[in-house]
């Protein structure tokens, strides 16, 4: 993308509030649960999206506002995807409980297995672009060797679902949120894991009663950020023994039961979420408050994310099947 290019190579700007729609695409028949810009800086005009209508979509997001491809390789609905590190492959999960990796280009797959359960989340290892966590409606999450095709760790937690996986700084240690069973009980809603001994660090981060549907790493500090179906945003170190921060609360937004996502900006000055009256609240991550709102769609806004290069440039999604791209 020639918009792209005069930002290659130099240091990104500050992070402004979008002020403007730019692209309004709605090729999608069913909610869109997961959107992510292609990691790769030169290839980053494209979108990954995941929708519930069994889909999973590329598009051209800076410069046209165009669907490149559709690939259709699930009976059900795609709840995750992500790109891989180089950005020629995108893995997905569903509903199906199919995990499949499928090459960009010719939409073929490269690998694809079946699971016990129906998938909710996945992540790719920071470090090693050959492995995988996934988990979904099971009690266990799995570790995945792309490579040979076969799961490397099972990590087994007395719950009901996963909601969300983050990897904490070069991949050693990982986090889950989980759908606890014990309503009474507030312990495994957020559950640490070491990646390589599939051991358990900790199940004691979270002590409130509330699920959390997403969970996002500051890309400087360390610290991380979990929604709460309370409808705020707790904030925790991201070192043992991930303390919460009980200074900071970011509240105004709304969580409703929906998988609500939420991210920093690439400088790490803005919290960005979604909203489930459809809009977008974005926090000063320093003082948690609220700079402005957005009202960005009718339905659920589930996901709001920045664009890794181009300054401000903002996509968001919804419950309805739109995608948006502000600026």
């Amino acid at each position: 993308s020639e918009l792209i290019k005069p930002y290659l190579g130099s240091k990104y700007k500050v992070t402004e509030v979008p002020k403007s729609l730019i692209f309004y695409m709605c090729k999608h028949s069913g909610p869109v649960n997961a959107i992510q810009w292609c990691p790769v800086q030169e290839q980053s005009h494209m979108l990954l999206s995941a929708s519930m209508d069994k889909t999973v979509k590329v598009w051209d997001a800076v410069d046209t506002g165009c669907c490149l491809k559709t690939y259709s390789c699930h009976s059900c609905a795609v709840r995750a995807a992500q790109w891989s590190s180089c950005g020629r492959r995108i893995l997905s999960g569903g509903f199906d409980s199919l995990l499949h990796l499928t090459d960009v280009e010719t939409g073929k797959q490269i690998f694809s297995s079946k699971t016990e359960f129906r998938i909710s989340a996945l992540k790719f290892h920071p470090t090693e672009s050959n492995v995988f966590i996934c988990g979904g409606f099971s009690p266990e999450v799995k570790a995945w060797d792309l490579r040979t095709s076969k799961v490397l760790r099972v990590y087994k937690a007395a719950v009901q679902q996963t909601l969300d996986i983050l990897f904490l700084p070069e991949g050693r240690e990982f986090l889950t949120s989980t759908d606890a069973v014990s309503r009474d009980s507030a312990d495994r809603t957020i559950v640490a894991w070491d990646f390589q001994s599939a051991a358990k660090i900790s199940n004691q981060i979270f002590h409130e009663r509330y699920t959390c549907p997403s969970l996002t790493l500051h890309p400087k500090e360390s610290v991380f950020v979990a929604q709460t179906n309370g409808n705020y945003l707790a904030l925790f170190s991201a070192q043992r023994p991930y303390r919460i921060n009980k200074k900071k609360r970011y509240e105004g937004h709304k969580v409703e039961g929906f998988a609500v996502g939420c991210e920093f900006s690439p400088d790490g000055t803005l919290l960005v979420t979604g909203s489930s009256d459809g809009k977008v609240f974005f926090y000063n991550y320093h003082t948690s408050r609220i700079i402005r709102t957005l009202s960005a769609h009718k339905e659920a806004c589930v996901s709001a994310i920045f664009h890794p290069v181009l300054p401000s440039l903002l996509a968001t999604c919804d419950w309805a099947g739109e995608i948006k791209i502000w600026q």
